[in-house]
């Protein structure tokens, strides 16, 4: 098999070249071919320096992710030898950066002594978003080469530099406009006399003298954003050992560390999540060869918080939208609340004022429904009501042209139903975006019953195009997501009856990882979402606080009360309605530990879970998660509900589930006699 590795002769200079499409991925050939390179360069007088470049669109972009758990990727030289053999080489290295230098790719630019970048280049050292650390040396070289704050920044969060602010901090040695490789190779002939050759590891300047506040500095700015994640912490600890250790102990701490990570869970949870992103794609019983349908202009029917956050998606992706709303002063608001949100964007340096007219000025508002004829695709985003939504539908089916794709934004409602009020069901289906839709990365495609194969595709792929994940689920209640919810909330309000607390169920929730309890949950999103209106009709606890005003954090009041900062705090009127409804309902409270809140508000969720896809209504298990660790902040170190169960096993689950008196879902019970799992 020929090596992706080649290498030719510029003169005195070696120029090295990768070409492993797509991302020229660090896979074994790739590996073992580097190693070779750099012996030829040591073993020929003629070279003088070495340039290491990669064809295509990309430097190395990291590990390669088809070996992993394979016996290639253990197989030598391992990643930590290449990076040390490039580094020991004799005669100066450089490398020669475009696209992306992602984890392992840094570490080999790192051990390269010189590096010369394009200026749309990247490098960071992403792994900690696959709960690990850079395993080759990168924690080490890193803050040599950077500074210890951005390594820990890099390192910790994970998020990449540009190669600007990469050449601002040392870490690429000149920016080349222009040719790279011949750049490149110019640069390594100004360097190939220079003695001793600059290695990474033997650098001591941007280390010495650094005072340990540093690390309690940072430690403390993240301390909500690392919080649940083991990753993080090692990192940091890993950059101190670069800081307090020589770089041979700080190596074998940082492959100490690495290796506990490895064998974490959380590792596990984080490497399972993404793959089961990209899984998440791939939609089952699609004719081969199915073709998308074009969509060069979309129609979105209300322009209230959900209208106008999908609206945004698309203006973001360059698509035009045509708006439409029934009363003037409803369409002015909801565009005037889009373009402050874009301006707030703006405001933090994430969009230019260009980028915002640009993309308001593909807005099209109107209070004609008509408008809509020559849209490619309709997203209707009104009020949760089946006889309204499919009062629009049996209008778009009128209006749209022939081929246009309808879709609803229902949360919980049948898509079915929905489809029969056109003549064209097979183009109708659900998109289910999540609030705030501009901010939400999850999207749930509604695969209705009679759902064309490419308008699926197309949705599919558009989600892409708007940088949304997209998972598709079957037509019931609350489709993935929000079914699984309910038992949830259910639960949750029962155990305030029974003698728990808001605070008690929100924080073993907040303790297990997710941003926030149900009740906190609850007044963030307004406790009168889905209330009836009525004030004398007082079914529940809900029922209660919306009839007297607490509605939530947006009134100040909820299942907490609120000062002006909207701190939280207990509130004795709502423990006084808690407490008239247990005498109503003749119930004594008793002590409620926190493992009942897990079995009763956790479990029953992988319950649902188990149901979900028995009735086929998720494709795979790992879809379930990917809609739980986007939509609904499930911690992904965690993997999702899933996943989870997995992890707890679930002959575990279905002991708690019996134990509180729920029947068991027929799968989990199979599952748990097997001694399966649902994730592979």
């Amino acid at each position: 098999m020929t090596s992706p590795i080649s290498t030719r002769r510029h003169g005195d200079i070696l120029i090295v070249t990768s070409n492993n499409p797509p991302v020229n991925a660090l896979g074994h050939a790739v590996r073992e071919g580097l190693v070779k390179a750099i012996e030829e360069a040591d073993g020929d007088d003629q070279v003088k320096a070495v340039v290491i470049r990669c064809e295509g669109q990309t430097f190395f972009a990291g590990a390669d992710i088809s070996e992993f758990g394979t016996p290639k990727s253990f197989a030598p030289p391992m990643l930590p030898q290449v990076v040390d053999i490039i580094e020991n080489c004799t005669k100066p290295v450089v490398a020669a950066i475009h696209g992306t230098a992602f984890g392992g790719g840094l570490e080999v630019a790192l051990a390269c002594h010189y590096r010369v970048a394009v200026p749309s280049a990247k490098l960071g050292v992403p792994e900690v978003k696959l709960g690990l650390l850079p395993g080759a040396g990168g924690t080490q070289r890193l803050p040599r080469v950077a500074g210890v704050a951005k390594a820990l920044d890099m390192a910790a969060t994970g998020n990449p530099i540009g190669a600007k602010e990469a050449h601002e901090v040392g870490l690429v040695d000149r920016l080349i406009e222009g040719d790279l490789e011949s750049h490149a190779v110019a640069f390594a002939d100004e360097v190939k006399e220079v003695r001793p050759v600059p290695r990474a590891s033997e650098r001591t300047d941007k280390i010495e003298g650094v005072d340990s506040s540093v690390f309690a500095d940072f430690r403390k700015a993240n301390a909500r954003k690392f919080r649940g994640f083991d990753a993080p912490e090692y990192n940091i600890q890993a950059i101190e050992a670069a800081v307090s250790k020589p770089y041979a102990e700080g190596v074998q701490e940082e492959r100490r560390l690495f290796m506990e990570l490895m064998s974490g869970t959380q590792a596990r949870a984080q490497q399972y999540f993404f793959f089961a992103e990209r899984k998440a794609a791939k939609i089952d019983g699609i004719p081969e060869g199915t073709s998308p349908r074009e969509i060069r202009k979309v129609g979105v029917i209300g322009a209230g918080t959900m209208g106008g956050g999908i609206s945004m998606n698309f203006l973001s992706a360059g698509i035009p939208v045509t708006i439409v709303e029934m009363q003037q002063e409803a369409l002015d608001r909801g565009t005037g609340v889009m373009r402050k949100n874009y301006e707030a964007t703006a405001a933090k340096g994430r969009m230019t004022p260009e980028q915002v007219e640009k993309a308001m000025g593909l807005l099209t508002p109107t209070l004609k429904l008509e408008d809509l004829a020559d849209c490619d695709l309709i997203i209707e985003a009104v009020f949760e009501n089946m006889d309204i939504k499919k009062e629009v539908f049996g209008k778009l089916d009128r209006i749209a042209k022939p081929g246009a794709i309808l879709a609803s934004n229902t949360s919980y409602l049948n898509v079915d139903e929905i489809a029969a009020s056109t003549s064209r069901p097979e183009d109708v289906l659900g998109l289910h975006f999540f609030s705030p839709a501009n901010v939400m990365k999850l999207l749930e495609v509604v695969r209705g019953a009679k759902t064309a194969p490419d308008v699926l595709v197309t949705a599919m792929q558009l989600a892409k195009k708007i940088r949304k994940v997209a998972v598709v689920a079957g037509v019931c209640y609350g489709f993935i997501g929000n079914r699984m919810l309910m038992p949830r909330q259910i639960e949750a309000n029962k155990l305030l009856l029974e003698g728990a607390t808001p605070e008690q169920i929100d924080r073993v929730h907040v303790e297990f990882g997710m941003p926030m309890g149900p009740f906190q949950m609850a007044d963030l999103a307004g406790v009168d979402i889905g209330w009836h209106r009525d004030p004398s009709r007082i079914e529940n606890i809900r029922d209660a606080l919306c009839a007297i005003d607490r509605w939530g954090q947006k009134k100040g009041a909820g299942f907490y009360d609120y000062d002006e900062k909207r701190r939280p705090s207990p509130s004795p009127k709502v423990q006084e309605i808690i407490e008239e409804f247990r005498a109503r309902e003749g119930v004594t409270p008793r002590e409620i530990d926190d493992q009942e809140i897990i079995d009763r508000t956790l479990y029953t969720m992988v319950n649902e879970g188990a149901k979900i896809l028995e009735e086929g209504m998720a494709q795979r298990a790992s879809d379930i998660d990917v809609v739980w660790v986007y939509g609904y902040g499930w911690p992904v170190y965690r993997g999702g509900p899933m996943f989870w169960a997995d992890t707890e096993g679930p002959a575990k689950i279905v002991e708690g589930l019996k134990r509180r008196g729920f029947d068991v879902a027929d799968l989990l019970a199979r599952k748990a006699e097997a001694g399966e799992k649902f994730t592979r």
